[in-house]
């Protein structure tokens, strides 16, 4: 059964779920799919195009599958799809996909603090943590466990690797690798993610390994080819290694 407020406009096109609250002055428009056990707070908007998986927590204000911010859209048929168990804080706006990728996509089980920004065409893995008011620009990929501090800017177009930590107001114009911490102003890498590669349950040999192959991509003499070369050379090629290795070889923006 469903608990919808006499407050809000769900509209008859929209597709819901079971056990679903809807709470005051919220609206739904046409072609949004709700699926089970959603909790939704007040003066929140839905946009055509939307599809939200089950266990989502949408809190007050915030405004999901509005057109792109993209001067190019021209009012192609898009969608926002977000996946399971996500909470979306107070005021965060989730814009949908343009022609380029044509959906934003968010995984499951992420949190997403109050003024989060995602705009359109951006993938966003799981477990991520965006902090209060991460704003980004389109295109931007966020992979499985990585962590967004305040009031980071994204570029557009950046990748920031999974089990990354990114510090409080960091501006990033260059893709974040895997497994590090970074910050500073212009952005740096200040070590491996030490805390919360041990909290995933990330061995001391495998830490080892991945520390020794940034040690040779970011304190040594090398560049970075003759670092990625090095790495294949003398690291055991470890999952978590070959990842770091894929991830520099396939940016297109460069690392930071």
């Amino acid at each position: 059964m469903n608990n919808i407020s006499k407050n809000s406009v769900v509209s008859p096109k929209a597709t819901l779920g079971d056990n679903i609250t809807i709470k005051d002055f919220t609206t739904i428009e046409d072609d949004v799919i709700l699926r089970d056990n959603i909790e939704i707070g007040t003066n929140v908007v839905i946009h055509s195009g939307t599809r939200i998986d089950s266990g989502n927590r949408i809190f007050h204000s915030a405004v999901l599958g509005s057109e792109p911010h993209d001067l190019k859209f021209k009012g192609e048929y898009t969608t926002l799809e977000i996946g399971k168990n996500n909470v979306i804080r107070e005021f965060s706006t989730i814009s949908r996909g343009t022609n380029f990728r044509k959906r934003t996509v968010i995984g499951d089980d992420n949190y997403l603090m109050a003024y989060v920004h995602i705009p359109h065409d951006t993938i966003i893995g799981n477990h991520v943590i965006l902090s209060n008011a991460v704003n980004m620009g389109g295109h931007v990929t966020i992979e499985d466990w990585a962590i967004v501090g305040g009031m980071v800017g994204v570029h557009q177009f950046t990748r920031i690797g999974e089990h990354s930590f990114i510090a409080f107001l960091a501006r990033v114009t260059q893709d974040v690798p895997p497994f590090i911490l970074a910050g500073g102003n212009p952005l740096k890498y200040k070590g491996l993610n030490i805390i919360g590669l041990k909290r995933r349950g990330f061995s001391e040999d495998v830490i080892s390994k991945i520390k020794k192959t940034y040690n040779l991509i970011y304190n040594s003499k090398y560049n970075i080819s003759d670092a990625l070369k090095a790495v294949k050379e003398f690291i055991e090629p470890i999952a978590e290694v070959k990842k770091i290795i894929e991830f520099i070889e396939t940016s297109e923006r460069g690392i930071i």
